[in-house]
């Protein structure tokens, strides 16, 4: 990754793809996606990881969710 990891919260990151916060830790917790930290409030997650989501112009309303780049090595099937 060019400049390293740009580390945000879940929130963040909800926001950046469309998506819950929720669905970004569970995500987390299936191993697609790099979690940094531990513990309530103090994990972070690169977002070169995520795809954006894509919004309306002017309302900024979600017109399709975006995801996660590419599976990460633990979470590819055999």
């Amino acid at each position: 990754m060019p400049g390293g990891p740009a580390l945000v919260d879940d929130n963040a990151i909800a926001y950046y793809t469309g998506r819950t916060a929720s669905t970004i830790r569970r995500w987390a917790a299936e191993g697609r996606v790099t979690r940094y930290g531990s513990g309530r409030g103090s994990v972070l997650y690169d977002a070169h990881e995520f795809i954006a989501a894509e919004r309306d112009e002017w309302t900024g309303e979600v017109l399709k969710r975006g995801g996660i780049t590419e599976l990460m090595p633990a979470a590819r099937a055999a």
